[in-house]
């Protein structure tokens, strides 16, 4: 059908990157979904616990949870989509060898195996879960994350080596690295950062899922120099280990550290993370970021997203909405 004389034509939807891993980042895809189908999952591949350390110690295959629970988060709200949803989802509760493993993990390593194919491996995947959105890891090779831990008393820093020991490890992260040091990055990954109008950032496990694509050289460069916007969310609470009384701010701080000639142009918030609201607001401003404050909890489970909240958030960051709080406004 023609346009009418005059109407104006529908911007398309905005082209999305999210980074990050586990639950972070299934909670930003689950809200992005609602906002744009053109959206892509930058996925972690330094898991080495639960199903996906013993699937990579054995088959030397990058470890599948992460990006399995991307996919999951881009299934849609139909029967079609709920119910593969939950198929890739279920874990066995045998007492024998695959007690633990999830049904996606294997369907993945599957497809791969039989393709030797990682990104044509979850492509298949995403194709029959109908995911609204592409799924691909932020390198084609397994990682190991380590990070210099300072003990809660002072004293030197010691090195934790491996996800789950720097997760949980006790003192504060000053610094994360991967082995190897300089990981390719995969290609369809920083093609989608350079072509994207927003790259997401967070929420998630900072030190172990949101900075370890800042120690992938080709992929930071990517962030660095692409004419996509960035925003960064925050966490709703400091109570994970790694990130244990760790401030709003001091999450930025760690950013910066990581990745001095990252440009940050929204930075969305729960007003209940503000704590000192005048070291976030200034911490902010000395990114060049504007503050988006809106309630993104759930109102029951307070330390987890909304899902309609997050997208309503994320569209007046995108759109430069100013509805009572500070919101990003676009740049040439």
């Amino acid at each position: 059908m023609p346009v009418p004389t005059g109407a104006a034509a529908v911007p398309p939807p905005p082209s999305v990157v999210a980074l990050g891993g586990g639950h972070g980042l299934s909670a930003s895809l689950q809200a992005l979904r609602h906002l744009t189908d053109r959206l892509t999952a930058v996925v972690t591949v330094a898991d080495d616990g639960g199903s996906s350390g013993r699937l990579r110690e054995e088959l030397g295959v990058l470890p599948p949870g992460d990006l399995r629970m991307a996919l999951a988060a881009l299934c849609d709200d139909a029967d079609w989509g709920r119910t593969w949803r939950d198929v890739v989802q279920h874990r066995f509760g045998s007492d024998g060898d695959l007690r633990g493993h999830a049904v996606g993990n294997l369907l993945i390593v599957a497809l791969w195996e039989l393709l030797d194919d990682v990104v044509g491996g979850l492509d298949w995947v995403a194709h029959l879960l109908g995911a609204r959105g592409r799924v691909l890891p932020m390198s084609l090779v397994p990682l190991v994350v380590e990070g210099d831990v300072t003990p809660p008393g002072g004293g030197p820093a010691h090195v934790v080596r491996g996800q789950v020991a720097l997760a949980t490890a006790d003192g504060r992260i000053d610094e994360v690295r991967l082995d190897p040091a300089e990981p390719p990055a995969c290609p369809e990954a920083v093609e989608a950062v350079l072509e994207a109008d927003w790259v997401v950032m967070g929420p998630g496990s900072w030190f172990t899922s949101v900075m370890p694509h800042l120690r992938v050289p080709a992929l930071a460069r990517a962030l660095v120099e692409t004419r996509a916007r960035r925003c960064v969310v925050l966490n709703l609470t400091s109570s994970q280990a790694e990130t244990a009384g760790l401030s709003a701010a001091e999450h930025l701080h760690a950013l910066a550290r990581h990745a001095p000639d990252l440009r940050v142009d929204a930075v969305v918030a729960d007003p209940r993370v503000m704590g000192d609201g005048s070291a976030l607001t200034t911490t902010c401003d000395d990114l060049g970021a504007q503050l988006v404050l809106r309630r993104v909890a759930r109102s029951r489970r307070s330390a987890e997203h909304d899902p309609l909240r997050l997208a309503a958030a994320f569209r007046d960051a995108f759109e430069g909405r100013d509805e009572g709080a500070a919101v990003a406004t676009p740049r040439a």
